[in-house]
Protein backbone atom coordinates (compact mmCIF):
# COMPACT_ATOMS: atom_id res chain seq x y z
CA UNK A 1 0.00 0.00 0.00
CA UNK A 2 1.24 3.14 -0.62
CA UNK A 3 1.91 5.14 2.34
CA UNK A 4 1.54 8.80 0.88
CA UNK A 5 -2.07 8.13 0.39
CA UNK A 6 -2.19 8.02 4.35
CA UNK A 7 0.13 10.88 4.87
CA UNK A 8 -0.74 12.97 1.93
CA UNK A 9 -4.75 11.70 0.78
CA UNK A 10 -5.02 14.49 -1.30
CA UNK A 11 -4.09 13.82 -5.07
CA UNK A 12 -0.33 15.37 -5.48
CA UNK A 13 2.32 15.47 -8.20
CA UNK A 14 5.51 13.41 -7.52
CA UNK A 15 7.48 17.38 -7.02
CA UNK A 16 4.39 18.06 -4.47
CA UNK A 17 4.80 15.08 -2.41
CA UNK A 18 8.51 15.55 -2.08
CA UNK A 19 8.40 19.07 -0.91
CA UNK A 20 5.72 18.15 1.46
CA UNK A 21 7.01 15.13 2.93
CA UNK A 22 10.36 16.21 3.02
CA UNK A 23 11.45 13.16 1.49
CA UNK A 24 8.96 10.39 2.77
CA UNK A 25 10.03 8.16 0.52
CA UNK A 26 13.23 7.50 2.35
CA UNK A 27 11.25 5.92 4.65
CA UNK A 28 13.44 3.02 3.73
CA UNK A 29 16.65 4.34 4.69
CA UNK A 30 15.02 5.17 8.16
CA UNK A 31 14.65 1.71 9.20
CA UNK A 32 18.11 0.77 10.01
CA UNK A 33 18.18 -1.00 13.32
CA UNK A 34 17.51 1.10 16.47
CA UNK A 35 20.78 -0.76 17.69
CA UNK A 36 23.07 0.96 15.74
CA UNK A 37 20.98 3.78 16.23
CA UNK A 38 21.44 3.64 19.59
CA UNK A 39 25.74 3.25 19.45
CA UNK A 40 25.78 6.19 17.42
CA UNK A 41 25.32 8.12 20.49
CA UNK A 42 25.06 7.30 24.55
CA UNK A 43 23.48 8.16 26.48
CA UNK A 44 21.03 9.89 23.78
CA UNK A 45 19.36 13.17 25.32
CA UNK A 46 15.72 15.28 23.46
CA UNK A 47 14.68 18.31 25.33
CA UNK A 48 16.27 21.11 27.70
CA UNK A 49 15.88 22.12 31.45
CA UNK A 50 12.28 20.76 32.59
CA UNK A 51 11.45 19.03 29.06
CA UNK A 52 14.67 16.90 28.76
CA UNK A 53 14.78 12.82 28.22
CA UNK A 54 17.02 10.27 27.61
CA UNK A 55 16.39 7.47 25.08
CA UNK A 56 15.79 3.81 26.56
CA UNK A 57 17.10 1.91 23.91
CA UNK A 58 16.09 -1.23 25.42
CA UNK A 59 12.62 -0.58 24.97
CA UNK A 60 10.27 -1.76 22.20
CA UNK A 61 12.36 -4.91 21.17
CA UNK A 62 10.24 -8.11 19.60
CA UNK A 63 11.15 -11.67 18.78
CA UNK A 64 12.93 -13.20 16.28
CA UNK A 65 10.35 -13.20 12.95
CA UNK A 66 8.34 -10.29 14.27
CA UNK A 67 8.48 -6.72 12.86
CA UNK A 68 6.55 -3.15 13.05
CA UNK A 69 5.57 -1.60 10.10
CA UNK A 70 4.59 2.61 10.12
CA UNK A 71 3.76 3.00 13.43
CA UNK A 72 0.26 3.66 13.67
CA UNK A 73 -0.75 4.23 17.58
CA UNK A 74 0.57 3.82 20.78
CA UNK A 75 -1.35 4.27 24.50
CA UNK A 76 -0.57 3.10 28.16
CA UNK A 77 -3.22 1.93 30.47
CA UNK A 78 -3.90 2.71 33.85
CA UNK A 79 -1.49 0.15 34.93
CA UNK A 80 1.19 1.44 32.81
CA UNK A 81 1.01 -1.03 30.11
CA UNK A 82 2.27 -0.10 26.63
CA UNK A 83 0.18 -1.24 23.52
CA UNK A 84 1.53 -0.27 20.15
CA UNK A 85 0.13 -0.83 16.50
CA UNK A 86 1.80 -0.28 13.26
CA UNK A 87 1.17 -1.71 9.54
CA UNK A 88 2.46 -5.00 10.65
CA UNK A 89 0.96 -8.58 10.00
CA UNK A 90 3.21 -9.96 13.33
CA UNK A 91 2.28 -8.71 15.66
CA UNK A 92 -0.68 -6.17 14.80
CA UNK A 93 -0.67 -4.98 18.35
CA UNK A 94 2.72 -5.78 20.60
CA UNK A 95 2.01 -5.13 24.76
CA UNK A 96 4.58 -4.18 26.96
CA UNK A 97 5.07 -3.84 30.69
CA UNK A 98 6.29 -0.70 32.96
CA UNK A 99 9.48 -1.89 32.46
CA UNK A 100 9.60 -2.69 29.04
CA UNK A 101 9.20 -6.41 29.19
CA UNK A 102 7.13 -8.02 26.27
CA UNK A 103 4.20 -9.30 27.11
CA UNK A 104 2.20 -10.62 24.92
CA UNK A 105 1.49 -9.59 20.85
CA UNK A 106 -1.94 -9.71 19.10
CA UNK A 107 -1.81 -10.92 15.05
CA UNK A 108 -4.46 -13.51 14.06
CA UNK A 109 -6.92 -14.65 16.80
CA UNK A 110 -6.97 -10.32 16.92
CA UNK A 111 -7.55 -9.85 13.28
CA UNK A 112 -10.42 -13.00 13.64
CA UNK A 113 -12.00 -11.17 16.45
CA UNK A 114 -12.18 -8.29 13.91
CA UNK A 115 -13.84 -10.34 11.11
CA UNK A 116 -10.42 -9.48 9.00
CA UNK A 117 -7.02 -11.70 8.06
CA UNK A 118 -3.68 -9.78 9.37
CA UNK A 119 -3.22 -8.30 6.03
CA UNK A 120 -6.15 -6.07 6.08
CA UNK A 121 -5.61 -5.85 9.76
CA UNK A 122 -2.32 -4.04 8.63
CA UNK A 123 -3.55 -2.07 5.61
CA UNK A 124 -5.77 -0.15 7.50
CA UNK A 125 -4.31 0.20 10.99
CA UNK A 126 -4.69 3.97 11.92
CA UNK A 127 -5.74 5.34 15.37
CA UNK A 128 -5.87 3.72 18.74
CA UNK A 129 -7.32 5.57 21.86
CA UNK A 130 -7.74 4.16 25.32
CA UNK A 131 -10.29 5.46 27.42
CA UNK A 132 -11.08 4.79 31.47
CA UNK A 133 -15.07 4.69 31.68
CA UNK A 134 -16.82 3.89 34.76
CA UNK A 135 -17.42 0.14 33.85
CA UNK A 136 -13.78 0.03 32.90
CA UNK A 137 -10.90 0.57 30.57
CA UNK A 138 -11.72 0.33 27.08
CA UNK A 139 -10.01 0.73 23.39
CA UNK A 140 -11.27 2.82 20.70
CA UNK A 141 -9.59 1.23 17.63
CA UNK A 142 -9.84 4.15 14.36
CA UNK A 143 -9.66 1.74 10.59
CA UNK A 144 -9.08 3.77 7.34
CA UNK A 145 -10.39 2.85 4.06
CA UNK A 146 -11.13 0.25 2.44
CA UNK A 147 -12.34 -0.52 6.46
CA UNK A 148 -13.80 2.39 7.81
CA UNK A 149 -15.19 1.62 11.29
CA UNK A 150 -14.52 2.38 14.67
CA UNK A 151 -14.43 -0.23 16.97
CA UNK A 152 -14.53 -0.59 20.95
CA UNK A 153 -12.64 -3.42 22.55
CA UNK A 154 -11.70 -4.45 26.18
CA UNK A 155 -8.43 -4.56 27.18
CA UNK A 156 -8.02 -7.93 25.48
CA UNK A 157 -9.27 -6.67 22.01
CA UNK A 158 -12.27 -8.43 22.12
CA UNK A 159 -14.93 -6.10 20.35
CA UNK A 160 -17.57 -4.69 22.21
CA UNK A 161 -19.37 -2.86 19.36
CA UNK A 162 -18.50 -1.56 16.20
CA UNK A 163 -19.64 1.66 14.00
CA UNK A 164 -19.14 2.41 10.53
CA UNK A 165 -19.00 -0.03 7.27
CA UNK A 166 -19.77 -2.78 9.06
CA UNK A 167 -21.20 -6.22 7.72
CA UNK A 168 -24.77 -6.81 9.29
CA UNK A 169 -26.69 -4.26 11.99
CA UNK A 170 -27.16 -5.17 15.32
CA UNK A 171 -27.35 -4.67 19.39
CA UNK A 172 -23.34 -3.95 18.92
CA UNK A 173 -23.37 -2.97 15.39
CA UNK A 174 -24.14 -0.13 13.18
CA UNK A 175 -23.86 1.32 10.03
CA UNK A 176 -22.16 4.89 9.87
CA UNK A 177 -20.78 6.81 6.56
CA UNK A 178 -17.54 7.12 7.37
CA UNK A 179 -15.15 7.47 4.32
CA UNK A 180 -11.66 7.62 5.62
CA UNK A 181 -11.73 8.02 9.76
CA UNK A 182 -8.41 8.60 11.66
CA UNK A 183 -8.83 9.02 15.55
CA UNK A 184 -11.69 9.02 18.52
CA UNK A 185 -11.41 10.53 21.55
CA UNK A 186 -14.04 10.41 24.79
CA UNK A 187 -15.50 12.90 26.94
CA UNK A 188 -16.02 12.99 30.70
CA UNK A 189 -19.93 12.22 30.26
CA UNK A 190 -19.29 9.44 27.65
CA UNK A 191 -19.50 11.51 24.16
CA UNK A 192 -17.42 9.91 21.40
CA UNK A 193 -15.97 12.26 18.74
CA UNK A 194 -14.21 10.59 15.93
CA UNK A 195 -12.30 12.32 12.70
CA UNK A 196 -13.11 11.59 9.69
CA UNK A 197 -9.77 13.19 8.44
CA UNK A 198 -8.32 11.34 5.68
CA UNK A 199 -11.58 11.52 3.69
CA UNK A 200 -14.54 13.91 4.43
CA UNK A 201 -12.77 16.31 6.99
CA UNK A 202 -16.33 15.68 9.26
CA UNK A 203 -16.30 15.55 12.49
CA UNK A 204 -18.66 13.40 14.44
CA UNK A 205 -20.26 13.87 17.78
CA UNK A 206 -21.98 10.57 19.09
CA UNK A 207 -23.12 9.77 22.73
CA UNK A 208 -21.90 6.92 24.85
CA UNK A 209 -24.80 4.66 23.33
CA UNK A 210 -22.93 5.72 19.87
CA UNK A 211 -25.97 7.88 18.83
CA UNK A 212 -25.37 10.67 16.62
CA UNK A 213 -25.58 13.97 18.16
CA UNK A 214 -24.05 16.49 15.64
CA UNK A 215 -21.68 16.46 13.00
CA UNK A 216 -19.45 19.51 11.45
CA UNK A 217 -16.61 20.89 9.54
CA UNK A 218 -15.73 19.64 6.15
CA UNK A 219 -12.63 20.85 3.73
CA UNK A 220 -11.75 24.16 3.82
CA UNK A 221 -9.08 26.65 5.65
CA UNK A 222 -11.74 28.77 7.10
CA UNK A 223 -12.47 28.21 11.10
CA UNK A 224 -14.27 24.90 11.63
CA UNK A 225 -12.74 23.60 8.27
CA UNK A 226 -10.02 21.43 7.72
CA UNK A 227 -7.48 19.93 6.11
CA UNK A 228 -6.65 16.53 7.15
CA UNK A 229 -8.37 16.93 10.60
CA UNK A 230 -6.53 13.72 11.63
CA UNK A 231 -6.33 14.02 15.71
CA UNK A 232 -8.97 14.57 18.24
CA UNK A 233 -8.64 14.95 22.03
CA UNK A 234 -10.71 16.12 24.82
CA UNK A 235 -8.75 18.31 27.25
CA UNK A 236 -9.43 18.82 31.06
CA UNK A 237 -6.54 21.78 31.30
CA UNK A 238 -9.17 24.24 31.84
CA UNK A 239 -12.23 24.12 34.58
CA UNK A 240 -14.20 23.29 31.24
CA UNK A 241 -13.02 20.78 28.53
CA UNK A 242 -11.87 21.70 25.36
CA UNK A 243 -11.96 20.01 21.92
CA UNK A 244 -8.82 20.26 19.94
CA UNK A 245 -8.26 18.98 16.70
CA UNK A 246 -5.06 18.29 15.05
CA UNK A 247 -5.81 20.32 11.35
CA UNK A 248 -2.41 18.56 10.10
CA UNK A 249 -2.46 20.42 6.57
CA UNK A 250 -3.26 23.56 7.61
CA UNK A 251 -1.14 23.60 10.18
CA UNK A 252 -2.77 23.99 13.04
CA UNK A 253 -4.91 23.42 16.23
CA UNK A 254 -8.25 23.92 16.18
CA UNK A 255 -9.90 24.38 19.47
CA UNK A 256 -13.83 24.11 19.99
CA UNK A 257 -16.17 23.88 23.05
CA UNK A 258 -17.92 20.36 23.73
CA UNK A 259 -21.08 21.25 21.92
CA UNK A 260 -18.67 21.69 18.65
CA UNK A 261 -18.67 25.26 18.77
CA UNK A 262 -15.30 26.79 17.36
CA UNK A 263 -13.13 29.15 20.19
CA UNK A 264 -10.15 29.42 18.97
CA UNK A 265 -6.90 28.21 17.11
CA UNK A 266 -3.40 27.07 18.03
CA UNK A 267 -1.30 28.44 14.93
CA UNK A 268 2.64 27.90 14.01
CA UNK A 269 2.25 24.56 13.90
CA UNK A 270 4.16 22.25 11.23
CA UNK A 271 1.83 18.78 10.00
CA UNK A 272 0.03 17.89 14.08
CA UNK A 273 -0.82 14.56 13.92
CA UNK A 274 -2.88 14.26 17.78
CA UNK A 275 -2.70 15.03 20.85
CA UNK A 276 -2.23 13.79 24.72
CA UNK A 277 -2.31 15.26 27.85
CA UNK A 278 -0.14 14.48 30.69
CA UNK A 279 0.53 16.52 33.86
CA UNK A 280 -0.78 19.90 32.80
CA UNK A 281 0.43 20.14 29.34
CA UNK A 282 -0.60 18.99 26.17
CA UNK A 283 1.65 16.65 24.01
CA UNK A 284 1.98 17.04 20.13
CA UNK A 285 3.53 14.43 17.36
CA UNK A 286 3.80 16.56 14.64
CA UNK A 287 5.22 14.80 11.57
CA UNK A 288 6.98 17.58 10.41
CA UNK A 289 9.81 15.74 12.51
CA UNK A 290 9.79 16.86 16.16
CA UNK A 291 7.06 16.73 19.31
CA UNK A 292 5.62 20.34 20.60
CA UNK A 293 4.49 20.72 24.22
CA UNK A 294 1.58 23.31 25.04
CA UNK A 295 0.57 24.37 28.40
CA UNK A 296 -2.87 24.68 29.81
CA UNK A 297 -2.93 28.86 27.48
CA UNK A 298 -1.59 27.40 23.70
CA UNK A 299 1.91 28.76 24.99
CA UNK A 300 4.60 26.13 23.31
CA UNK A 301 6.99 25.40 26.59
CA UNK A 302 8.97 22.85 24.30
CA UNK A 303 9.92 21.52 21.49
CA UNK A 304 11.59 18.25 21.12
CA UNK A 305 13.78 16.11 18.69
CA UNK A 306 13.57 18.56 15.61
CA UNK A 307 14.73 16.71 13.01
CA UNK A 308 13.47 18.84 9.93
CA UNK A 309 16.66 20.31 9.01
CA UNK A 310 18.35 16.99 8.86
CA UNK A 311 15.06 15.21 6.90
CA UNK A 312 15.33 17.83 4.64
CA UNK A 313 19.10 17.32 4.02
CA UNK A 314 18.05 12.96 3.01
CA UNK A 315 19.74 11.96 5.88
CA UNK A 316 19.55 9.09 7.85
CA UNK A 317 18.07 9.98 11.33
CA UNK A 318 17.71 6.48 12.67
CA UNK A 319 21.26 6.05 12.36
CA UNK A 320 22.97 9.10 12.31
CA UNK A 321 20.37 11.25 14.48
CA UNK A 322 18.88 9.68 17.48
CA UNK A 323 18.31 12.36 19.27
CA UNK A 324 15.82 13.79 16.65
CA UNK A 325 12.63 12.29 14.97
CA UNK A 326 11.74 11.50 11.35
CA UNK A 327 7.88 11.20 11.00
CA UNK A 328 6.29 11.27 14.48
CA UNK A 329 2.66 9.91 14.25
CA UNK A 330 1.35 9.42 17.48
CA UNK A 331 2.48 9.62 21.14
CA UNK A 332 1.62 8.52 24.99
CA UNK A 333 3.04 9.30 28.67
CA UNK A 334 3.27 6.98 31.55
CA UNK A 335 2.09 7.69 35.42
CA UNK A 336 6.23 8.65 35.77
CA UNK A 337 6.17 11.14 32.86
CA UNK A 338 7.69 8.67 30.57
CA UNK A 339 7.15 9.65 26.85
CA UNK A 340 6.34 7.34 24.33
CA UNK A 341 6.53 7.72 20.29
CA UNK A 342 5.85 5.94 16.75
CA UNK A 343 6.96 7.19 13.40
CA UNK A 344 5.65 6.61 10.26
CA UNK A 345 8.64 4.84 9.14
CA UNK A 346 8.25 1.32 8.04
CA UNK A 347 10.06 -0.11 11.01
CA UNK A 348 7.60 2.41 13.17
CA UNK A 349 10.19 3.11 15.60
CA UNK A 350 8.63 2.44 18.52
CA UNK A 351 10.70 4.28 21.29
CA UNK A 352 10.98 4.94 24.98
CA UNK A 353 12.27 8.43 26.49
CA UNK A 354 12.39 8.33 30.06
CA UNK A 355 11.93 11.43 31.90
CA UNK A 356 14.73 13.04 33.68
CA UNK A 357 14.61 14.13 37.26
Amino acid sequence: MNSGEYLFPRKMTRRDFIHASGGVMLGAAFASSATAAADAQSPVKLGTGKSTYTLDDGFGKLPEGMKYGFGCAIVVDSQDRIYVTSRSTSPCVAVFDKDGKLLETWSKEFADNIGYTTDKVAATAHGLYWSKEPTGEFFYFTENAPGNRVYKTDLKGKVLYELGAVAKESATAQKFSFTNPTDVAVGPNGDIYVVDGYGSQLVHRFDKHFKLIKTMGGPGKEHGKFNTCHGIWVSTLKSDPEIYIADRANARLEVFSMELEYKRTVPDMRNPCCLYQHDGHLYIPDLAARVTVIDAHDKVVAQLGDGLEARNKKEDIVAKHPDKFAFPHALTLDSKGDLYVVEWVPNGRARKLKKNA
